[in-house]
């Protein structure tokens, strides 16, 4: 076991570099954005730069693993990183910001996308659960740690985009400098949209509106501490209180679906989210820590619930469809996060930050509507198909580790020759 954490310290390192440097980028965008007094509208817009980079990330970068490698991709990723945050420090223009925040989404989703490569294929059945809840408990405290940053410098000038693109610079050199050998060379996955709706719509639906929620509150809560007055350390702990609610939540989430039909837990995460937002928005004007407590329950079905959506549909696959199924819905999410801010931003701008979260709890409706009207569509699937195991999620949803790992289909199972079309397969879920 020992060896298996020697083996994998250095991508731990660099990846909790990374993260620091995206928490702090994640909370001084914002809070300059309302220094310099844009529009909610105006932020909404170059946030769709960075979730269009992001998605278009998932399909371009496993090409450029393939063709020059791991390691040489994920240092070109943080250079990017780097210039990009450097970039917006230098130009202080929103529309330049487009560009930069866009550059900035297709690095972050590509260095997600190698790093899991690299650990998936260093773990083993055996402590694949162990490391990468390691590597999900990095991520957090490396994305926490960055947005306290923020509270020791001032965001009105290049201080804190100086230390964020350090420390991206910082985060290439242990994966760079490592002895360990480099992972094999990876394959490009395939994924079908519409197949994947007939599949399993609840799924795709989901992963919209999953990816919605998420692109709406990471593009503009910042901006939503901001406007409701809260300090810059205020505002970091609120950021946080919402991680950690996440993070508390994703496993008794996840064991719950793997007990019973993944709809019934769609629809009570979707229920539970609709009455926190309601309660954030009443009780912005309030003390901290009732907006801590919360930001903390808004948190816990915030993030996991795209988990949900990608474990339901791998439940109606066949074993060499995983991949092909997490690129799909990689993509659909990636859509999702593009339309949530530019819906939200407008609304905040029209009837203040309140907004945000009523506008969230509506996604959390659609969601838990959505679901309940699949279940009386048709009955839970569990007498035709074993379940698979629900695995939680980074942060930011990201394409998996599978998605550029060429043993992914040899380790799930032998590729099925059969054109027989299993039953449960001709009636979508």
């Amino acid at each position: 076991m020992l060896a298996n954490f020697a083996s994998i310290f250095s991508l731990m390192l660099s990846t909790l570099l990374m993260m620091v440097a995206f928490g702090l980028q994640s909370y001084v965008i914002p809070v300059r954005s309302v220094a310099e007094d844009w529009s909610t509208l105006t932020v909404s817009i170059f946030a769709t730069g960075y979730t269009l980079g992001f998605t278009l990330s998932c399909v371009v970068t496993p090409k450029f693993v393939l063709r020059v490698g791991h390691i040489r991709v994920f240092t070109a990723l943080m250079t990017l990183l780097s210039i990009a945050i450097l970039m917006c420090g230098l130009i202080v223009d929103w529309r330049a910001w487009i560009g930069f925040r866009a550059v900035s989404g297709f690095a972050i989703a590509g260095s997600y996308l190698v790093v899991e490569s690299w650990l998936n294929e260093r773990v083993t059945n055996e402590n694949r659960g162990l490391l990468f809840s390691l590597y999900l408990i990095t991520t957090m405290i490396g994305t926490i740690a960055g947005q306290y940053l923020v509270p020791l410098g001032d965001p009105t000038n290049t201080s804190l985009f100086i230390l964020c693109g350090v420390l991206f610079s910082l985060a290439l050199l242990p994966t760079a400098l490592s002895s360990s050998p480099m992972p094999a060379a990876p394959t490009q996955a395939n994924f079908d949209l519409r197949a994947l709706f007939h599949r399993s719509p609840v799924a795709v639906v989901g992963g919209f509106l999953a990816g919605a929620l998420s692109g709406a509150w990471l593009n503009l809560g910042g901006v939503f501490t901001q406007k409701i007055g809260l300090s810059t350390s205020e505002g970091a702990t609120l950021l946080a209180a919402v991680l950690a609610g996440s993070a508390l939540s994703q496993i008794p989430i996840g064991r719950a679906s793997d007990r019973m039909d993944r709809r019934i837990v769609m629809v009570a995460c979707g229920v539970f989210g609709v009455l926190s937002c309601l309660a954030m928005a009443l009780a912005i004007g309030g003390g901290a820590w009732i907006l801590y407590a919360l930001a903390g329950c808004v948190g816990m079905v915030l993030f996991p619930i795209y988990a949900l959506n990608v474990a339901h549909a791998n439940d109606l696959a066949q074993p060499d469809e995983f991949v092909k199924i997490s690129s799909g819905l990689m993509i659909t999410y990636g859509l999702g996060t593009i339309s949530g801010p530019l819906v939200v931003g407008p609304v905040m701008d029209a009837f203040g930050p309140a907004a945000l979260f009523v506008v969230l709890a509506v996604y959390f409706a659609l969601y838990a509507g959505y679901a309940a009207w699949r279940i009386g569509q048709r009955e839970q699937h569990d007498g035709l198909v074993a379940k698979t195991d629900f695995q939680a999620t980074t942060v930011l949803p990201t394409p998996g580790p599978d998605v550029t790992n060429p043993l992914a289909q040899q380790e799930a199972g032998p590729i099925i020759e059969d054109d027989t079309v299993p039953e449960w397969e001709t009636q979508a879920q």
